[in-house]
């Protein structure tokens, strides 16, 4: 099985360089990965080496990343800046206080803002697991799929934790069959991935991407 089309071959770092951003490109056009995600500063460089070396990956950026904890407005306005230097897939943060406070109307508008300043590019929406309880987990999941995005996901891989098969599988049992999941965080072998898929994974957030493939 090809497993390649489940990876997000990804470069967050805040010291990444344009060197280096290039090469997570290379990569991915090498590797067929499903996408290259990186900092919105970088998406039109990404874009512009996918379009010069005729790539068929997608450009993913992310939004409120990593704390989430930045206003609603400047998150829409990330996101529409994103897409147009030419993002195809957005993930955003939730604003985990809010969530914690219980003010579930906020991070569903919040997210339902996002959304439509996505259209028809693809939202994930990052709950970033490690910080919330099982009941927490759960109801972020609800909200993320009632406010229209197409993707739960597990972690910002800046935070205390990142994927584990338990997050994947409630996740999936959330949200259903027809929402992706994408488990991120921590992830380093083609065993790792192989189980988080069975979990229920969709999509794997990975910087070492080559590796998961071995």
């Amino acid at each position: 099985m090809n497993y390649s089309k489940y990876i997000d071959h990804t470069l967050l770092k805040p010291e990444a360089t344009p060197k280096q951003i290039l090469r997570l490109c290379k990569e991915a056009a090498e590797y067929e990965f499903m996408s290259v995600c990186v900092n919105s500063s970088y998406v039109k460089l990404a874009k512009e080496a996918r379009d010069q070396a005729k790539g068929n990956y997608k450009i993913c950026t992310v939004v409120g990343f990593p704390l989430g904890a930045m206003s609603k407005n400047a998150k829409v306005e990330e996101t529409k800046i994103a897409i147009s230097d030419g993002a195809e897939e957005v993930d955003m943060v939730i604003n985990i206080g809010q969530l914690k406070a219980k003010d579930y109307d906020y991070v569903k508008d919040e997210i339902r803002a996002i959304k439509e300043a996505c259209g028809d590019v693809l939202l994930k929406v990052i709950i970033e697991t490690c910080l919330l309880t099982e009941e927490e987990k759960i109801k972020a999941c609800q909200l993320s799929v009632s406010a229209g995005a197409d993707y739960v996901k597990t972690s910002t891989g800046f935070s205390t934790g990142g994927a584990t098969v338990e997050d994947i599988a409630l996740m999936r049992k959330t949200v259903g069959p027809d929402i992706g999941v994408k488990a991120s965080g921590g992830v380093h072998t083609h065993a790792q991935m192989l189980e988080l898929i069975a979990a229920g994974a969709s999509r794997i957030g990975a910087s070492r991407g080559k590796d998961l493939l071995e």
